[in-house]
């Protein structure tokens, strides 16, 4: 099998060592109308449109970083910051606070405190810590042979 497999070694390392192979092939030339296809410069007008003598300004033009909280370049980083923080950091961590805080689900610590508790009684008395019947068998009562 390892025969079989050397032999392609010198073909892959010519596709390897070839210039072209990896390459990006980009065309450089101006497109042509004939496709049909819409360039950005076609969809939006290079001047903006009068409206009552006053240019309308698109937000991201006066606000290079807008957020879409406020046309107002200052209070729409201070909303952006704001609701980050309470959004996100205040979320983190007093969301995490009240997870941690939650009563025992399955009340798990209480059942490793309750046996805990019955081992150190069960030591005290110089009992066994488990006996080999889980119920007494004076307690239990059998049927007797005429009831099966």
């Amino acid at each position: 099998m390892l025969a079989r497999l050397s032999r392609f070694g010198p073909a892959l390392t010519r596709f390897r060592t070839n210039p072209a192979f990896g390459a990006r092939f980009v065309s450089q030339s101006p497109p042509s109308s004939a496709s049909g296809s819409a360039t950005v410069s076609d969809l939006q007008p290079s001047r903006a449109k009068e409206s009552h003598g006053h240019a309308e300004v698109s937000a991201f033009e006066k606000n290079r970083d807008y957020h879409g909280f406020s046309q107002d370049p200052v209070v729409d980083e201070w909303n952006m910051r704001m609701a980050f923080f309470f959004g996100i950091s205040m979320a983190i961590v007093v969301g995490g606070t009240f997870i941690h805080y939650l009563p025992d689900h399955g009340m798990r610590q209480w059942a490793r405190r309750e046996a805990e508790r019955l081992i150190t009684q069960r030591e005290a008395a110089g009992l066994p810590l488990m006996e080999e019947n889980y119920y007494d068998p004076s307690k239990i009562v059998l049927p007797g042979a005429g009831e099966e």
